[in-house]
């Protein structure tokens, strides 16, 4: 019962509960990571010693480049050998590095650092760039602390992972895209670190015809390969480019870095027993479809921000190469739908499941992660759907209506 001078209290607004839950969140994951950490199980290991994660392969190959032989890192047993210095103990697995020569560069610069000191203010500065960016994009809708709530940042933190860096990139381009072309051609060419994420950005940009864009990002990717070849000489891009075969054949031929883990159709079909045939046939197909879905939205009149969520999306799906640390490219895709509009109820659902699924991974070891990655991209087609439908009545009602006369 309720006073009849007294009014209930109105509900709170959705900005307010979104907060609420990314707070939540947030306190949830610290807590793992506290707990992680204590329990000898990140960062340093019960004895004090670094844990062996893919930081590793970042910190030898950069250790390589000092010392004078930056192609070695390419070499798996040298690299290895590396990595056990790296760590001053040996362990069972080996983390590959995979990345073009300019990354040397950066890698080189991680290894001036004692290694757990490289580690933890790489991923500090990377999660920095991140939240900068993200939260940009945010801003006004919701708070910084929604960029926190995004689950894959603490599956790239136990990892030692640069997916706060890949996704600040992405971010970066698309949100400065319409404004400084020239920043986003910037970002995008840095973005060749990962090339296998810049598929579908090409064919956004010439559907926008942002060719400003196009010419400084194959500019800067140039420029950072020239470099590199002045610096490390061409050893490195050759073996680079030899290995790229070798690589394929051990991570998707023979599922050697485990197919669980792969957050594609492409794992998902090796995964489940379907043979590379089949596999790289759905993989295509998702990825013409990604593609095709890009170009239509970018063609469109489409808001910006729903632009930039296909993209990202898009991004994500087109690549057979994708693991759980990648997937905070997915949270670019959430801050620009958030921009678009605060989620509804049916909407907050959805995004809800999506962040279960990622949360649940290191328990099911499955692929929760493209589960998650199509429940972003069901959204994105409804906000695009309700959008041509709003417009199609718009367009309906501004028509000059004729009285008949007599």
């Amino acid at each position: 019962m309720t006073s009849a001078g007294l009014s209930p209290s109105p509900p709170p607004s959705p900005r307010r509960l979104l907060s609420v839950v990314a707070i939540a969140l947030v306190c949830g994951y610290a807590t793992v990571l506290f707990g992680a950490w204590h329990g000898g199980q990140w960062l340093a290991d019960p004895l004090g010693r670094p844990i062996a994660n893919d930081f590793v392969n970042v910190w030898a190959a950069g250790d390589l480049v000092r010392q004078g032989v930056a192609a070695d890192a390419y070499n798996w047993t040298l690299h290895k050998i590396a990595e056990v210095r790296a760590l001053g103990y040996d362990f069972p697995d080996y983390y590959g590095w995979h990345y073009p020569p300019p990354f040397l560069a950066v890698a080189a610069g991680l290894a001036m650092l004692p290694y757990s000191v490289a580690l933890t203010g790489w991923l500090a500065i990377t999660l920095a760039a991140y939240l900068i960016v993200v939260g940009a994009i945010l801003r006004p809708r919701a708070p910084l602390i929604v960029a926190l709530a995004w689950p894959a940042l603490v599956w790239n933190a136990t990892a030692g992972q640069n997916g706060c860096f890949t996704a600040a990139l992405i971010g970066a381009t698309l949100l400065t895209l319409p404004t400084r072309p020239l920043v986003a051609g910037l970002c995008l060419g840095l973005l060749t670190y990962k090339p296998q994420f810049g598929l579908l950005f090409p064919l956004a940009l010439m559907a926008a015809g942002q060719w400003r864009t196009i010419a400084v990002a194959a500019a800067t990717a140039i420029v950072m390969a020239l470099a590199s070849l002045v610096a490390f000489g061409t050893a490195p891009w050759v073996a680079f480019l030899d290995g790229l075969g070798h690589t394929s054949d051990i991570v998707l031929r023979q599922g050697l870095a485990d197919l669980n883990r792969l957050q594609s159709v492409f794992g998902l079909v090796r995964a489940h027993g379907g043979d590379m045939t089949l596999a790289w046939t759905l993989q295509g197909l998702t990825t013409a479809i990604a593609a095709l879905a890009v170009i239509v939205v970018w063609r469109s009149r489409a808001p910006h921000a729903l632009k930039a969520a296909t993209l990202a999306t898009g991004t994500v799906l087109a690549t057979p190469y994708l693991y759980m640390y990648d997937l905070v490219i997915l949270a670019v895709a959430v801050a620009f739908l958030i921009r678009d509009a605060l989620p509804s109820r049916g909407e907050a659902a959805l995004l809800g499941l999506a962040v279960i699924a990622i949360l649940v991974f290191p328990y099911v070891t499955t692929h929760v992660g493209l589960i998650a990655t199509l429940l972003v991209a069901a959204l994105i087609v409804q906000r695009l759907l309700r959008g041509a439908r709003h417009q199609t009545e718009v367009a309906g009602a501004a028509q000059p209506r004729h009285v008949a006369t007599q």
